[in-house]
């Protein structure tokens, strides 16, 4: 029996696609389950299932174009939302009131299984509040599976405040949500059509996700990973997933590896050869992918079909932006004869049947839409400067490298972390950036010798075209009750003005200092002295 499955993220920001959800609905629609997911404000969710459920009674197309109106009647309760909208039959509007009254009581569609993933801990009151919110979308308690980053550094605490036991770490192993299971979830490829369900737009959405290690060998005292990944795995072969992906979801632009220590891998040399045979070798270039045959092809399939169908209205708009008047009309017409002027009334047998009509006018919009594009390769999580040789650099500069992260976390290695940006450089990598921790064991003036020091980097290879971003991140407690739910934590060296007056300059660099004496100057102090 189909079994109904809902994925939630909570509506914290977040650049990054949740890749465990992403992994589970692979796993699930595997299974033949009708897989949902959802960002966003949870009240409005509800409320959206619930007009679903009145429109599957009454699924006249004029009740189906006024969707928005019948959404915000059953969350306000104005019968002036529903001027203009013929019910035919009084029945029709007394179910409508029916599923107000629903709302009001917190009555909600039900689903057979509800996942919930998590990510930083300081994002606290938003996850417990989803978590606690998908009590009531669940049939049953023990099917509530919540999983994530926040999830295994504190479980205990997420336990006590909504009465869920949370999973700790990877679906690393069979039978870990279902007994006898043998399907290893981690390993699953990604299903990036969940991020076609939803308004959110994640803004690194189009880059292949994927591990090529797990783990890390140091065991830093402020970092998650010991215990989130604490076995370190050497090489995963990304090969597979992406062939996967591609034929599922067609070419995307950027390979994000979220590695947190590839260099340590004895098979680096492996892992670097894999990602130029997947596409992404230096100066690599790619189409993008026709979005409309991706989709369709998916619908035939009957995969996916609410995202798909929100993915070709997103191409009908678009591609009547750029027609001719007179073409503009005639489609105009043809779309409205088969119901698709409007993302709620497009069904899959209808969006079929204008296909003949409509993919001659849109091939011939495609030499607009789709031009070569570099793409880039990121090992997200940076890596380790202490690890940086000449052979592993200009092993390195074989790909499309950009940027470079290397973790630079305080002034006791600006040694390695020099030597480490001169290696970089010299075997022809341009684009830099690095972490910079603060507010943890430091002392203020250790950041800006930090970012100094990558100002003088950035005039000493200016000739060759370097730049150098720095990223300064303020560190949090992961576990400590006090703070791990909030942002409030201060250094034993910092106070409350000297940690605002950093973020007062990030905020208006969007986190990021980069290149630019006279900026870094006007802003940090030109010595220690002005900066203090």
């Amino acid at each position: 029996m189909k079994r109904k499955v809902l994925l939630l993220e909570p509506n914290y920001n977040n650049k990054y696609p949740p890749m465990g959800l992403m992994k589970l609905s692979t796993y699930y629609r595997k299974k033949k389950d009708d897989v949902r997911f959802f960002k966003g404000e949870l009240r409005n969710f509800v409320t959206s299932l619930l007009i679903e459920e009145f429109l599957s009674i009454y699924p006249e197309i004029h009740l189906k174009l006024h969707t928005p109106e019948l959404i915000e009647y059953i969350k306000q309760g104005k019968n002036d939302l529903l001027n203009g909208i013929c019910f035919n039959d009084p029945f029709k509007l007394d179910t409508l009131k029916d599923y107000r009254t629903r709302l009001k009581n917190e009555i909600y569609p039900k689903f057979d299984i509800v996942c919930v993933t998590t990510l930083f801990t300081f994002y606290w009151q938003e996850t417990i509040e989803t978590i606690n919110f998908a009590k009531k979308l669940c049939k049953n308690k023990e099917s509530i599976f919540v999983g994530g980053i926040a999830a295994s550094i504190v479980p205990e605490y997420i336990e006590r405040e909504t009465g869920i036991k949370p999973h700790v770490g990877l679906l690393d192993k069979p039978g870990i949500l279902e007994k006898g299971d043998q399907t290893i979830i981690d390993e699953l490829p990604l299903d990036y059509s969940i991020l076609d369900e939803v308004d959110y737009k994640y803004p690194s959405a189009d880059a292949y996700f994927a591990y090529s290690t797990r783990g890390c060998i140091r065991k830093c005292n402020f970092c998650a990973v010991p215990t989130i990944e604490p076995k370190y795995h050497a090489f995963i072969s990304i090969k597979n997933q992406i062939k996967q992906t591609r034929r599922k979801f067609g070419e995307k632009k950027d390979l994000l590896l979220m590695d947190n220590n590839v260099l340590a891998s004895k098979y680096f040399n492996d892992i670097i050869d894999e990602i130029k045979a997947v596409g992404f070798k230096r100066g690599a270039k790619y189409t993008p992918t026709d979005r409309y045959n991706v989709a369709f092809d998916n619908l035939k399939k009957r995969y996916n079909i609410r995202a798909m169908l929100r993915v070709i209205f997103d191409v009908y708009e678009q591609t009547m932006s750029l027609l001719d008047p007179k073409t503009q009309g005639k489609l105009y017409l043809e779309r409205e004869r088969f119901n698709c002027l409007s993302v709620y009334t497009l069904e899959p047998d209808n969006v079929i049947r204008l296909d003949q009509i409509f993919r001659p006018i849109y091939m011939q919009t495609l030499p607009i839409q789709h031009r070569r594009l570099t793409r880039h390769i990121d090992f997200n999580q940076g890596v380790d400067a202490r690890l940086i040789t000449p052979e592993n650099m200009k092993k390195l500069a074989e790909i499309n490298i950009r940027p470079l992260r290397i973790a630079f976390d305080n002034w006791r290695s600006h040694k390695v972390y020099e030597y480490a940006v001169e290696c970089a450089v010299k075997a022809g990598i341009k684009h830099l950036s690095n972490y910079m921790l603060y507010n943890f064991n430091d002392e203020p003036k250790e950041l800006w010798q930090r970012l100094n020091l990558n100002l003088e980097l950035c005039e000493k290879f200016q000739d060759q075209g370097v730049s150098i971003y720095s990223f300064p991140m303020k560190y949090h407690p992961i576990k400590d009750q006090m703070y791990f739910r909030n942002r409030e934590y201060i250094g034993t060296h910092w106070n409350r003005k000297y940690i605002r007056a950093v973020q007062a300059v990030l905020n208006s660099t969007k986190g990021k200092i980069g290149r630019g004496k006279t900026f870094f100057e006007e802003a940090f102090g030109s010595n220690l002295e002005e900066f203090q």
